[in-house]
C-alpha cells in the first residue's frame, strides 16, 4: 500500500498575480480620469459657453447679441437709444472739461470730472456695441447739443455755474426715463446690459449735479413734462 498523503491546493503562479493586478491598477486609473474630466466640466457651469469683448459684457456662446437659438432683434428704438448715448457723450465730455476752467464752484468742477469719466466709458461701450449689432452712429452731436457747449463756452464764474447745472440736470433727467422704456421692452441682451450701465451712469450724474444746489424748480418742471406720458 501506498502511505497516505495530504491533498495540496494548487499554487497560483506569480506572474498570475502580477496580472491581475496590472489590470486592476489599469481600471482604476480609467476611472479617476472619468471623475476628473466630470469635475471639470461642472466645476462652473455659468461659464461655460461665455465671452466677452473688449469692454467687459459678458455675453453667451455665439455672437454678441445673439443667443443660442439665433440671432436677437435689434429695433428701431433699440438703434435709437444707443444714438443718444453716442450724442450724450459728444457734447458732455465737452462740457466736463469746460467745467474744469470755466466753473467757480468746486461741486460744478467735480461733477464735471463725474461726467468725463462716465461718459467716456460709456462711449467706448456704445461704439462697441454699436459695431456688433450693425447700428451706424453719429460723430457729432446734435445742433441744439452743440448750441449748449457754445453757450457754456461764453460762459464763467457763476453764470456757468447756473447754466452748467440746469443744462445738465435737464438733459440727464430726459435721458433717464428714456433708458427705463428701452430696458423694459428691448428683446436684445446686448442692449439691456447696455441699459443697465447707462442707468448707472446717468443715475450718478443725476445726483452730482443736485449735489451743486444751483439746479432750479423750472428745470425740474420742464423734465417732469417732457416724461410725462401722453
Amino acid at each position: 500500500m501506498c502511505p497516505n498523503r495530504r491533498a495540496t491546493p494548487p499554487k497560483t503562479s506569480m506572474r498570475t498575480i502580477a496580472i491581475i493586478a496590472a489590470a486592476c491598477a489599469a481600471v482604476a486609473t480609467v476611472l479617476i480620469a472619468i471623475r476628473g474630466i466630470s469635475g471639470e466640466a461642472s466645476a462652473d457651469p455659468t461659464t461655460a459657453g461665455v465671452a466677452q469683448h473688449g469692454s467687459g459684457h459678458t455675453t453667451t456662446s455665439g455672437a454678441l447679441g445673439q443667443s443660442q437659438a439665433g440671432p436677437q432683434p435689434v429695433t428701431e428704438v433699440d438703434k435709437t437709444f444707443l444714438i443718444k448715448v453716442r450724442q450724450a457723450g459728444l457734447w458732455e465730455i465737452p462740457a466736463g472739461r469746460l467745467a474744469q476752467t470755466h466753473a467757480s464752484s468746486d461741486a460744478v468742477r467735480r461733477a464735471g470730472l463725474h461726467l468725463i469719466d462716465g461718459h467716456s466709458k460709456l462711449d467706448q461701450l456704445v461704439r462697441e456695441d454699436a459695431q456688433i449689432l450693425g447700428v451706424a452712429l453719429p460723430n457729432q452731436a446734435t445742433p441744439e447739443q452743440q448750441g449748449w457747449v457754445t453757450q457754456l463756452d461764453n460762459a464763467h464764474g457763476d453764470e456757468f455755474d447756473r447754466l452748467f447745472a440746469n443744462l445738465l440736470r435737464a438733459s440727464h433727467g430726459k435721458i433717464f426715463a428714456t433708458i427705463g422704456e428701452v430696458r423694459a421692452a428691448t428683446q436684445n441682451d446686448l442692449i439691456r446690459r447696455h441699459a443697465r450701465q447707462a442707468n448707472q451712469t446717468v443715475l450718478d450724474h443725476l445726483e452730482v449735479l443736485e449735489d451743486t444746489g444751483l439746479v432750479e424748480t423750472k428745470t425740474f418742471q420742464e423734465v417732469e413734462a417732457a416724461v410725462k406720458p401722453r
